[in-house]
């Protein structure tokens, strides 16, 4: 994945080297260049440029127009909401994550259809969930983004499973499918067809155990 990362602060960063360790193409867009060089140290595979995130003469000097995923990380939540807007609805980049600093506002933007995260410990794992787990859209995120809702099409690899070998108790839930275009709850001994939709509420630390449940 190509992804844009406009800050490169404590989570910024973070996320930064999580994305690029795992192989992914990272940008970061920083007004401090050097202070960003410094975060994210001299091995970093990526690429830093200076400039705000919300410059679109820097966006496209940083491949905003080919970019599969942005994430607004700076310090300010105005130039993370503004940054996000620009990506969302100008280049229409598929996957758009904001940072808040001030949780109020997270019912708002997601209203608007963008994802946000508003804590800080845990930041850089859970953006970096919300952007890269392909088959899994968040649907709707409860408290600061401990618990998130989740929608996947069943693949082969789930049809024929139980909905019992989706459940972790505390964990993973399988609260709802749709079949034919018609949602019910499952029970326990529920089958799981090809195609159908899930409605999966999960922890946020149990994401990726959940992605090895999808992937098979």
């Amino acid at each position: 994945m190509k992804v844009i990362v406009m800050g490169c602060g404590r989570v910024g960063s973070q996320v930064s080297l999580l994305l690029a360790s795992r192989g992914h193409q990272v940008t970061i867009i920083d007004h401090l260049d050097e202070s960003a060089e410094e975060r994210v140290g001299a091995n970093f595979k990526g690429k830093i440029i200076k400039g705000l995130g919300f410059d679109e003469t820097v966006l496209q000097e940083a491949g905003i127009r080919n970019a599969d995923a942005f994430i607004a990380a700076s310090s300010s939540d105005n130039a993370n909401i503004v940054g996000a807007r620009i990506a969302q609805r100008i280049y229409k980049v598929p996957r758009v994550v904001a940072r808040l600093f001030d949780p109020r506002r997270a019912e708002i933007y997601q209203r608007l259809g963008l994802k946000t995260i508003s804590t800080t410990t845990m930041g850089a794992e859970r953006i970096m969930e919300m952007v890269t787990h392909e088959d899994m859209e968040v649907v709707q995120n409860f408290g600061h983004g401990e618990v998130s809702v989740i929608a996947t099409e069943a693949s082969y690899t789930l049809a024929g499973k139980s909905a019992r070998e989706l459940l972790v108790p505390g964990e993973i839930t399988l609260i709802s499918i749709t079949r034919d275009q018609l949602a019910f709850i499952p029970t326990s001994g529920t089958v799981i067809q090809e195609g159908d939709v899930l409605h999966i509420a999960v922890l946020a630390s149990a994401m990726p155990r959940l992605q090895s449940m999808i992937e098979g």
